[in-house]
């Protein structure tokens, strides 16, 4: 099978600047030419390729949108971009980029001090050192308001106990943006590696999200300085506003992996003879096929305006929840169906829609369930949340 086009039948890309245009090549040859090799491997081992980390520095993948010192300082719109790229190779890989620029790069760059800004932005721009985003607890994941995890005043220091679960590059980061109920309401601190009392844990056995670092993170009274607070963060929104960023990128992302699965779908359908004719002539095969075509190119209108809007400042937070809650149903509904169309083929790793199934399985839990995000939306229509908080 030769390599990937690129699917845009609605010629949306057209709309895109040189610039843009440049960055999507740029970002295809080095998932095709540096990460797809050695995905096999990686998916086996339920290891990420931390020897890309460098390149993708390099390269500007990391906190591409990000605003601040030794950021790309890019366009959210490249930002979604590099996301749908990133993911048509593997989920893992966006989530890593996600994770780092959103989860990370973003909060300190939002509601970090200067000194936070000029030590860890650069750094982690460049994949010298790496982060992770600590909000999920074991008990506590569409309902954050609840944590439990705390930080106490201890003269000019703060005390932090608690855990943190499911969270992506916690045995590779370096510092975790950590929330935490404190007497003054929720508070975001950077939590250093080396700092006593700080541990990790990898969480094994994954059907999904094989090719990508997930684990718990430890918190037995770690003795924090006041300057690993992030001061500008108040409040349950600070946390909210970073999910809200990855969600962006999420709902571009995964536009990438239905792209893979169409396509493979696609080529295979063409080349797989049944009663002496390809199955793509099949009219239930093409009915699969343009349906999935069709809610793919539907998925890819909804980003390249909510980019557009995002880019003009307009972020609202219902508007993000809706592309990602289409987004991610619509290319897990891809996966599926292109699995379908492989036959038993689609469940070896010789074809990527098996893969990218259970990575969407994953996908469309984290940063926000399906059934939260029709939620939020629904809010927003009625005007009458359906949150209850009890007890609180």
């Amino acid at each position: 099978m030769g390599g990937f086009p690129g699917i845009d039948y609605y010629r949306l890309d057209r709309t895109l600047s040189d610039e843009e245009r440049g960055v999507v090549q740029t970002v295809r040859r080095f998932v095709d030419d540096k990460f797809m090799p050695g995905l096999r491997e990686h998916f086996h081992a339920g290891t990420f390729p931390t020897e890309l980390i460098p390149e993708m520095g390099s390269l500007g993948l990391l906190g591409s949108a990000v605003q601040g010192p030794g950021c790309p300082g890019l366009s959210h719109t490249v930002y979604g971009l590099i996301c749908r790229e990133l993911e048509r190779g593997d989920s893992g890989l966006r989530s890593f980029a996600s994770v780092q620029g959103s989860l990370v790069m973003w909060p300190i760059a939002t509601y970090g001090s200067d000194e936070q800004k000029n030590r860890w932005l650069p750094e982690l721009a460049t994949g010298r050192r790496v982060g992770c985003f600590g909000l999920t607890e074991p008990d506590h994941g569409s309902d954050p308001g609840s944590m439990t995890t705390r930080a106490v005043r201890d003269g000019s220091e703060w005390i932090l106990t608690g855990n943190k679960l499911w969270i992506t590059n916690a045995d590779l980061a370096d510092v975790a943006v950590v929330w935490a109920r404190t007497d003054e309401g929720v508070n975001g601190f950077l939590v250093e590696r080396e700092f006593p009392g700080f541990s990790t844990q990898p969480i094994g056995g994954k059907y999904s999200l094989r090719a990508s670092d997930t684990g718990e993170l430890i918190f037995d009274e770690v003795r924090l300085p006041d300057s690993a607070r992030l001061p500008g963060a108040k409040g349950l929104k600070a946390p909210l506003a970073c999910l809200n960023e990855a969600r962006y990128g999420i709902a571009w992302g995964v536009l990438g992996a239905a792209a893979d699965c169409y396509h493979t779908a696609l080529q295979y359908a063409r080349e797989r003879i049944q009663f002496g004719q390809p199955i793509a002539s099949f009219q239930l095969v093409q009915q699969k096929l343009v349906t999935m075509l069709t809610e793919l190119t539907k998925g890819q209108a909804l980003c390249s305006q909510l980019g557009h809007l995002k880019d003009e400042g307009i972020n609202e937070v219902p508007l993000v929840s809706l592309a990602k809650r289409n987004n991610v149903a619509m290319a897990l509904d891809c996966a599926r169906t292109a699995r379908d169309i492989l036959g038993a083929a689609g469940i070896t790793d010789e074809f990527s829609p098996g893969r990218h199934m259970a990575n969407l399985e994953s996908v469309i839990t984290y940063e926000g369930t399906h059934d939260i995000h029709t939620l939020i939306v629904g809010a927003d229509i009625t005007g009458l949340p359906s949150f209850r908080s009890v007890g609180r």
